[in-house]
């Protein structure tokens, strides 16, 4: 898990991160530009530009197909606080992916066609992912429900399709502009690959691009929440819907992992407390869940649970508040907190054999600011004891910090 890190005199911030028994080679370029830095009139111009960048640049007419001439794949991603790039391919041609990712970081191609094509794609996503399957508004409705100001109030892929579809030429070429620019950058090189090496493709490909000034978009702090939030939808779906979302902390925060194993405790699994109690036992619901959206900014644990035919959301409602309070109650103990320790930390160590893995975790905990915290999860997860996670519990699962979304099924 040894790196190094350098910084080239235009601001783009470059990790090497050796490996030496792989044969390939990877990058990952993350771009400090997320949902949250989108105007409110505007939204889901990240996500679009996440397409945009994939339709060719100005010297190069299109991305994907020189990388699979040199044996390589490519994907990305888009979250309310970065836009990730990330390919691999075979280390003896990686700078093929320097040559395409300086390429496009210097001057994406700009086209009213491209940008209708990609408008186009991303509506039909919209459509596909959250308006045309069952439940798929839920976080359409639930996300205003939990954040009054913050813009986290709104979807990755945007508020609405017709901000999208507004979307003009000037607007995007304004939106890459600002944003997408080697000081508002953090690239890690991995794989069987040398520093030296790195050094000199960083030299060649990207010292050359000059660095911008970064306006970002200004933005309210989300308040705390005062009382309990309730909304009630009906929809066209089989059963009725559950969910729940309590304010936490972000990312960063020292608090993270011991929240992280919180609602690990509560839903991960068929194991978890909440899916022995209330589908098990009671058989209040079908199928319950409870994560975290682990966001830079303060976010969400959310608990979500198909209810039993028979069984109304108001009883479902209070069976999960009840048994909630008495897990308040009765707290965790020794052995399943060990348990708990035991499978995050073999997740850490699935997840980090894969070097591509390694080089994303690497690129996030330098946006964050916890590079501290690049391959010692075990230790952070190790100090956690019953006192910190109870303590969180208490703190977050307040009646007046919940938000309560009854997703009904039509009669």
């Amino acid at each position: 898990m040894d790196y190094t890190r350098f910084v080239l005199p235009n601001g783009l911030t470059v990790f090497h991160l050796p490996d030496t028994s792989t044969q390939l080679a990877v990058m990952n370029i993350l771009y400090r530009v997320g949902s949250k830095d989108e105007d409110p009139e505007k939204t889901g111009f990240a996500h679009l530009f996440e397409h945009l960048m994939f339709g060719g640049s100005v010297n190069i007419p299109e991305y994907d197909t020189p990388l699979q001439y040199a044996g390589g794949e490519n994907n990305a991603f888009t979250s309310n606080d970065i836009t990730n790039y990330y390919l691999s391919l075979p280390a003896a041609n990686i700078e093929t992916g320097f040559w395409l990712e300086s390429d496009r970081m210097l001057s994406l191609a700009f086209s009213q066609k491209s940008l209708d094509t990609q408008k186009g794609v991303v509506i039909e996503e919209f459509k596909e992912r959250y308006l045309n399957q069952p439940y798929g508004d839920v976080w359409l409705h639930l996300l205003p429900l939990a954040y009054s100001r913050h813009p986290y109030r709104w979807p990755t892929i945007g508020e609405k399709t017709e901000h999208i579809a507004q979307a003009t030429l000037d607007d995007v070429k304004s939106f890459f502009t600002n944003y997408y620019c080697p000081n508002n950058a953090i690239l890690v090189v991995g794989g069987n690959i040398s520093l030296q090496r790195v050094e000199q493709l960083c030299e060649k490909w990207f010292a050359p691009i000059p660095s911008k000034t970064v306006v970002r978009q200004a933005y309210d702090a989300e308040p705390k929440q005062q009382a309990p939030r309730f909304k009630e939808v009906q929809a066209d779906v089989p059963v009725d819907m559950l969910v729940k979302a309590w304010h936490t902390c972000g990312r960063p925060d020292t608090d993270f992992y011991a929240t992280d194993l919180l609602s690990d405790y509560l839903g991960a699994g068929r194991s978890a407390f909440l899916y022995n109690e209330l589908v098990k036992k009671k058989r209040i619901f079908s199928e319950l869940d409870c994560y975290i959206t682990a966001d830079a900014e303060p976010g969400l644990l959310l608990i979500e649970g198909k209810v039993m035919e028979g069984i109304s959301l108001d009883k479902a409602n209070t069976e999960l508040e009840n048994t909630l309070q008495g897990f308040l109650a009765g707290g965790i103990s020794d052995e399943a907190l060990q348990k708990l320790k035991n499978r995050a930390q073999t997740n850490t160590h699935f997840g980090n054999m894969k070097v591509l893995n390694r080089a994303m975790k690497l690129a996030y905990c330098e946006f964050i600011g916890k590079l501290n915290e690049f391959g010692k999860e075990d230790n952070f997860y190790d100090a956690i004891t019953q006192t910190d996670l109870m303590r969180i519990a208490t703190h977050v699962l307040r009646p007046d910090n919940c938000s309560t979304l009854y997703y009904q099924a039509k009669s």
